[in-house]
């Protein structure tokens, strides 16, 4: 490691701790102490600095301890012709740097309320490009991602490349490995994404392409990011330093890209890089720390041209990716299910309620069909006009000797999924309400309905080889062909659905296991079971079945329920032992159907929380799409960091959307009836389901009687509401005691 390497990145923590005291400084001549500071919507304080020193900063006057403590990480100024050659005080540089760019964006975000946008996208019309830090909800929803593997890493890309085709290549190809790329910094005047919109390229959460700020200091976003990962899916507790950087470090594979010329601001923040484990790649002469030390292979890599950056990233941060080699004219891959085809580039589309679109994936004998044949029954997109609808059948075929009638369910929930994978082309919706929408950019590049048999054909293959050894795909355009293939596909969705509603836990002697947030969980051990659908919501006791039948050494695993320990709460001893192992002693035993006395344990991956209301002798739950205050006092983001780390929770229990409904829903606390609470649009989204329990239990109107926020978000606010309303879980028995 060369003396000109530790000089930089010191003299860079030095100016950027001077530069950021100056901040403080005006920002305390300008503002009173007690005034508020922080990152909207999160209850992770400033990040970086709560996780790793355990401080929280709630007031401009609690920004001055860490600020202290920066100034004092700053190391001894390089002099003389002699240095020592350890990382150790460029590693002390950089964290510095990383804490005052922290403070700088809560300065920001302070005098500058308006600066970020804090959705999901930004607002480009109205000239809204930086998205800031993520709010909690969104670090839930895609934090996800990196738990099931659909998200392998992420790309920290700051400055900008030398012309927008450049841009274009780099970011595509870490899109086709389904890597998150996030941006920041500017260079000679302008910035990646500025570059990427000039290009045509759709930015957003959505697409994975993360425009967090023009600045270097907006980069201390990811690493919020990595940081809260590791607090609300991790169960890493704030101030563990060491946990939290070797979490980093082994799970959440990230580096960085520097694009332009490396300043001093610059190359200390890649030191600061360096103790998460976080490697620097840049395409300028810089000077290089090679191995060995804290990353896995090299720390700071230098003049990587630009055909190479994607690959020789991946293979410095030892991050094994898969890029599907699938024959289409549009780039394929996870990163481009969230983009969208909006009106001006929309060139056609089917179902959405315009036409029908249905989808059906049907078992058949192994002579009946052909593997890889992609029939198109009807007219191609080729034979429309820009702005035509059309109507769509997707009638899958599969043969296997391993396939059963029970997986055809599980193979047609892939659709939406791999029809989404191709750039260009919008799926929303399932079964017989599906909705495809096909850009003019995909035609230009030469698209046709054949290419959705392709996907469709490739990735069944891929995914669920074991059980398939044929796939044959029909994709129907004749209005009469559509409406035989929809009566069949509705007549086949109302016996699948009949047969699964019909089951109970007392019908098998099998659950299943689902350990794949365990990455993050380590604690976590969730049980599935016809009546206990995964706190995901992505697993139902079928899907765990074929899960484990397709892959028996996956994280979907047999559980042998053995002697029933008590039925009202849900108790089994053959699924105590199964938790007890799997939780390497963590978790003795839990309850299927309580949340008042142990509960089974939540990661930070469920759909809701369901929590007591004492006061109002019911429960409440909340969505994670909920972002407001509920009657229990928390958010659901401070719900989830609670106790979504793998903790069994008395008074508090992670569940899926649909197991609301479900006949066992927290039966041995008095079952559905106690709900007294939720928000409003989880309320109308399972509004069906809730009129059905109430006739059923003799309870009319049992929906209007559940309030939600319109009504108030403190037990006090919503008590009167219940007893006018005659909820009945004011006349239960106590639900403590």
């Amino acid at each position: 490691m060369s003396k000109l390497v530790a000089f930089a990145a010191i003299q860079g923590g030095y100016k950027v701790v001077s530069s950021t005291e100056g901040l403080y400084r005006k920002a305390m001549a300008t503002y009173n102490a007690d005034t508020k500071i922080g990152f909207p919507n999160t209850a992770y304080y400033l990040p970086v600095i709560y996780s790793l020193t355990g401080m929280k900063v709630e007031t401009l006057e609690d920004l001055k301890k860490p600020l202290e403590f920066a100034r004092g990480l700053l190391p001894p100024h390089i002099k003389g012709k002699h240095h020592l050659p350890y990382l150790g005080p460029l590693l002390d540089a950089g964290m510095a740097s990383i804490f005052c760019y922290e403070i700088m964006e809560a300065l920001r975000i302070l005098e500058q309320p308006d600066f970020y946008i804090p959705e999901e996208d930004p607002d480009i019309e109205a000239g809204k490009l930086w998205v800031g830090p993520a709010d909690d909800t969104i670090l839930r929803k895609r934090g996800v991602e990196f738990v099931d593997g659909s998200a392998p890493g992420f790309a920290a890309m700051v400055g900008a490349a030398p012309n927008k085709e450049i841009a274009k290549d780099i970011v595509e190809e870490y899109q086709r490995r389904s890597l998150y790329i996030f941006c920041a910094a500017s260079h000679n005047g302008t910035t990646l994404i500025e570059q990427l919109l000039d290009a045509g390229v759709q930015i957003g959460w959505n697409t994975r392409i993360v425009p967090f700020g023009p600045d270097i200091s907006s980069a201390v976003f990811a690493l919020g990011f990595a940081n809260r990962a590791a607090m609300a899916f991790g169960g890493v507790k704030p101030g563990d330093y060491k946990k939290i950087l070797l979490y980093n470090k082994d799970r959440i594979f990230a580096f960085v890209n520097a694009l332009g010329d490396v300043g001093t601001e610059w190359g200390v923040a890649a030191a600061g890089c360096v103790n998460w484990g976080f490697p620097t790649l840049a395409d300028t002469d810089i000077p290089e720390i090679l191995p060995t030390g804290i990353c896995t292979y090299e720390h700071v890599v230098a003049n990587v041209s630009h055909e190479e950056m994607c690959q020789r990233s991946v293979e410095v941060r030892g991050l094994k990716t898969i890029v599907s080699d699938i024959e289409i004219p549009c780039a394929f891959g996870p990163a481009y299910e969230g983009e969208r085809v909006r009106g001006a580039d929309l060139y056609a589309q089917c179902g959405g309620g315009k036409t029908q679109c249905t989808e059906l994936v049907k078992m058949a004998e192994m002579n009946e069909i052909e593997d890889g044949k992609v029939i198109v029954d009807g007219p191609d997109v080729g034979d429309l006009k820009e702005g035509d609808t059309f109507p769509m059948g997707i009638f899958i075929q599969v043969a296997g000797r391993e396939m059963q009638p029970d997986f055809e369910p599980i193979l047609e929930r892939q659709i939406h999924h791999l029809i989404n994978y191709i750039q260009g082309i919008m799926h929303i919706g399932q079964r017989d309400i599906s909705w495809v929408r096909i850009s003019k950019a995909a035609i230009e590049k030469g698209f046709t309905l054949k290419d959705i048999g392709v996907v469709l054909h490739a990735k069944f293959h891929q995914d669920f080889g074991k059980i398939l050894d044929k796939v044959q795909v029909t994709l129907m355009t004749k209005k009469e062909d559509v409406e035989k293939l929809t009566a069949k596909a509705r007549a086949e969705y109302k016996t699948r659905d009949e047969r699964v509603e019909k089951m109970t836990d007392e019908d098998v002697e099998i659950f299943y296991s689902c350990t794949l947030c365990q990455s993050f969980a380590p604690n976590h051990v969730c049980s599935v079971s016809p009546e206990r659908t995964g706190l995901c919501g992505a697993y139902n006791w079928m899907d765990c079945k074929a899960s484990y039948e397709i892959n028996p050494t996956g994280p979907n695993q047999p559980i042998e329920k053995g002697e029933c320990i008590d039925p009202v709460l849900g108790q089994w001893k053959g699924v105590n032992d199964f938790v007890y192992k799997a939780s390497r002693g963590a978790v003795t035993h839990y309850n299927f159907y309580s949340m008042v006395i142990d509960p089974m344990t939540t990661c930070g991956c469920c759909e809701c929380i369901a929590a007591m209301l004492p006061s109002c002798n019911g429960v409440m739950t909340v969505n994670r799409d909920y972002a407001g205050e509920t009657p229990c006092g928390m958010k659901f983001t401070t719900l989830a960091g609670v106790m979504g780390g793998g903790a069994s929770s008395p008074g508090f229990v992670g569940h899926s959307k649909f197991n609301i409904t479900q006949k066992k829903f927290i039966k041995g606390d008095g079952g559905l009836k106690r709900m007294v609470w939720m928000p409003k649009i989880l309320k109308e989204e399972i509004k069906e389901r809730l009129d059905r329990f109430g006739e059923e239990n003799g309870i009319p109107g049992f929906y209007d009687m559940i309030a939600d926020e319109t009504v108030g978000i403190t037990e006090e606010e919503i008590l009167p509401y219940l007893q006018e309303k005659g909820h009945p879980a004011l006349s239960m028995d106590p639900l403590i005691g």
